[in-house]
């Protein structure tokens, strides 16, 4: 993106990271936290007012593992759905639909959103079960390799192409905004 953030994109008149906090907190989830790096308070300055908790990843260079082992900290819950904020077509029906799978797959340790071809994406869900192993993560991998390891253990939910759609280059925004003016 170059100098520019993606994060604090405008959608609707608002920046991107508002608007997906916004969608978590109407959605089934208990409670809402974003992971935010603490070198850009223009970030957490765009979620004021929101019912929302702001963890500090003081370690964000360290990659994506690190902002997901910081999320972690003090959480006392079944699950944890985790929602990526570059992915602005994923709605509140669709966080609702993968908390009901949840509910509906009690035995299932994640449940994943997916494209109408059964692709694997986002959100996903992981119950605490695998939070020790999402502890363990290094790197700029995600969840990635918890994910692979339990693959026979997920349920895919399709939400459509919400599920793969990130937004990372400046081509990839007038691409989307060009889709979303018609």
């Amino acid at each position: 993106m170059g100098s520019r953030d993606k994060l604090m994109e405008d959608i609707e008149g608002i920046p991107l990271v508002r608007q997906r906090a916004i969608t978590c907190i109407a959605s089934l989830a208990d409670r809402v936290r974003a992971v935010l790096p603490p070198d850009k308070p223009y970030r957490a300055e765009a979620l004021e007012g929101l019912d929302i908790d702001i963890i500090y990843n003081e370690g964000a260079e360290h990659g994506i593992s690190h902002s997901l082992r910081c999320g972690l900290v003090g959480i006392d819950a079944e699950a944890v759905l985790i929602v990526l904020a570059d992915l602005p077509d994923i709605t509140t029906a669709d966080l609702d639909k993968i908390i009901k799978a949840a509910k509906a797959h009690p035995l299932a340790t994640i449940l994943r959103g997916a494209d109408g071809n059964g692709k694997a994406g986002h959100p996903v869900l992981i119950r605490n079960a695998l939070f020790e192993d999402l502890k363990q993560l290094e790197g700029d991998t995600g969840a990635q390799p918890v994910l692979r390891q339990h693959k026979s253990d997920t349920v895919l939910v399709p939400i459509g192409t919400a599920a793969l759609r990130d937004l990372d280059t400046p081509e990839d925004w007038e691409d989307w905004r060009a889709e979303q003016e018609t």
